[in-house]
């Protein structure tokens, strides 16, 4: 599969990564023999370097450098914040307000206890598009299923931060395997004829590192996705 380029000049260029993809080949899914890093390397026939990371199965906006020294740049940029990051999220129920802010600490590594980790700042600011009510039957008590639309804003980059932070309010985000409820995920699979996580990287507004322009890097939430996205 051609990787899709939404942005390309001689420093860096961003993709708009497919659901199911790893970022780059890791010991914890060797048996995968596909990565965006050596598609797109291959695609554009020089190396590329990663400057942030998204799940697996989270879609949309993945940035790379073309040189180390620009790998350097735009990684400190994520690191001190200056990358506008926006993100759809497909979750279960409905807030109770319109927009809010999760302003709760999570431990370095998700995949280990949290108990004697230490606990990072992180803020993840989210607002309502949309509320929808499906003719799906999850729950014996309820006739339907209640599922937000959110745009979500890391204010940080922490490890899974929006996944672990929406489900911090109880409202995971559907396709959630390690946060989310198997049975909803199954049925929700069924009904949009797909299995994947409902996340998608749909914006990154940043100053390019090299010559000063301002950057709005888009990918569009493609097939599957509820209007209002």
């Amino acid at each position: 599969m051609t990787l899709a380029i939404l942005h390309a000049d001689e420093h860096l260029v961003a993709i708009d990564k497919p659901p199911g993809l790893l970022v780059h080949r890791t010991q914890l899914a060797a048996h995968e023999d596909e990565a965006a890093l050596q598609r797109l390397r291959d695609q554009l026939g020089q190396p590329v370097w990663p400057v942030h990371r998204l799940d697996r199965g989270t879609s949309g906006v993945l940035l790379f450098a073309l040189t180390p020294q620009v790998a350097s740049l735009l990684g400190t940029m994520f690191e001190q914040g200056q990358m506008d990051k926006r993100y759809l999220a497909l979750v279960r129920g409905w807030p109770a307000m319109d927009e809010g802010c999760i302003d709760h600490p999570l431990a370095r590594d998700p995949e280990q206890p949290s108990a004697g980790q230490p606990m990072l700042a992180a803020s993840t600011r989210w607002r309502v598009l949309a509320r929808l009510d499906w003719q799906l039957v999850t729950d014996p008590r309820f006739t339907t299923t209640r599922v937000a639309l959110l745009e979500a804003e890391p204010l940080q980059g922490r490890r899974h931060q929006i996944r672990r932070h929406l489900k911090h309010i109880a409202h995971p985000i559907l396709g959630d395997a390690t946060h989310g409820k198997g049975p909803l995920n199954r049925a929700v699979a069924a009904l949009l004829g797909t299995q994947r996580l409902w996340l998608h990287a749909r914006e990154l507004r940043f100053t390019h590192p090299v010559t000063g322009a301002a950057l709005v890097l888009q990918a569009a939430p493609g097939a599957g996705w509820p209007s209002g996205a």
